[in-house]
């Protein structure tokens, strides 16, 4: 199949292998951003592959994994209260709040429904005017373009019982706050290809030449990972520090135009909290306010209160910063499974623990 058997193919990728080992001439720290990639990675087993000459970190590339607990605290009174259908991602369900999840309203009873896109949100609240649908509207610059035409729908159409409870978040700002930390070892980027479709990679000039760390742009199949693993390679053994396109299939330096365009219809950069990081300035988008009859945080504001972000034991905000292996967290398979989550990076697709439980946690316990 065109665009993914050659970039599974076996014999490209050894030989992909054998150029990173020869051109390394020591243990380069790189830091995939995207959760697809670590995937991926972990899937295909590049990560032990080339464990004696890079050692990659994983990044908060998991937008759900990032939510704070406030907003789903948010979302799971929303859904309790007579009158609202709460739309959501999958995803979105068993990520705990501070008490609960969505999933444990859902079986109690209350208004949850699992949607695959936004505008079957909008679809919903034009077939049941008498309900007020919220879309709980989550995810990167990625997703944000679809969130943002799902409401220009809803106003096209006049439905005004559509709302979104939105927590988009923006990716490089947080690659920003992981340089700024003072125990920062990334040494180069692996940036998310996904995003840089959406958003370009000409912002990351700037980045590269002040933080003097290579960003190599990369899709998330076997070949495209280590392509862009070499690339950084390259860069960090000869002293260069560049940004790097190795998706050019997907990426353009500008970016899909048209994508962002509906973003900034829609939305404002603003400073955001990210789970487990704080609040990260320029982090994330907020409805602009010509929007609020479509703002549910505004429509439908609760008196929430700030409880912990996780649970003691839990250590996700380490591993969201790429400071921690999951499995070097205690708590990783015993007290945390996908089935008992502390944390989100335990539930979502793209978690970093859910990647090392699927694909790590059987080896690890063959060898214990």
């Amino acid at each position: 199949m065109k665009y993914l058997d050659e970039y599974r193919d076996a014999n490209r990728a050894q030989q992909l292998l054998e150029r990173i080992r020869q051109r390394a001439t020591r243990r380069w720290v790189l830091m995939e951003v995207c959760g697809g990639q670590t995937h991926s990675l972990l899937k295909y087993g590049i990560d032990e592959a080339l464990e004696d000459v890079v050692e990659l970190i994983h990044g908060p590339g998991c937008p759900v994994c990032v939510t704070p607990q406030l907003i789903i605290d948010h979302a799971i009174e929303l859904a309790q209260r007579p009158g609202i259908l709460l739309c959501s991602f999958g995803d979105m369900l068993r990520v705990p709040g501070s008490t609960e999840s969505l999933q444990h309203v859902k079986a109690r009873g209350g208004q949850v429904k699992v949607v695959y896109s936004p505008v079957d949100a909008v679809e919903m609240a034009a077939q049941q005017p008498d309900l007020e649908v919220v879309f709980f509207a989550v995810g990167f610059e990625t997703t944000a373009p679809a969130t943002a035409l799902a409401l220009l729908q809803a106003s096209e159409r006049k439905l005004r019982n559509f709302s979104l409870l939105s927590h988009h978040v923006r990716v490089q700002p947080a690659m920003e706050a992981i340089m700024r930390m003072p125990d920062c070892r990334v040494q180069g980027f692996l940036a998310a290809g996904h995003v840089c479709t959406v958003m370009g990679f000409e912002s990351y000039s700037r980045f590269v030449a002040q933080h003097e760390v290579p960003v190599v742009v990369t899709g998330f199949e076997p070949c495209d990972l280590l392509a862009g693993i070499l690339e950084c390679i390259e860069q960090v053994e000869s002293g260069r520090f560049e940004i790097s396109n190795e998706y050019a299939r997907s990426v353009r330096p500008e970016g899909n135009l048209h994508a962002q365009e509906l973003i900034n219809q829609v939305y404002v950069v603003t400073d955001q909290e990210w789970r487990g990081m704080g609040v990260i300035p320029a982090g994330g988008y907020v409805m602009r306010e010509c929007w609020s009859a479509y703002d549910a945080a505004f429509r439908f504001p609760i008196a929430a209160q700030r409880h912990g972000e996780c649970q003691s034991q839990c250590r996700a905000g380490d591993v969201l910063a790429g400071q921690l292996k999951p499995t070097e967290c205690a708590a990783f398979g015993r007290a945390c499974t996908p089935d008992t989550p502390l944390g989100a990076p335990m539930v979502s697709s793209e978690g970093a623990c859910a990647a090392y439980y699927r694909y790590r946690l059987p080896l690890l316990e063959f060898v214990t």
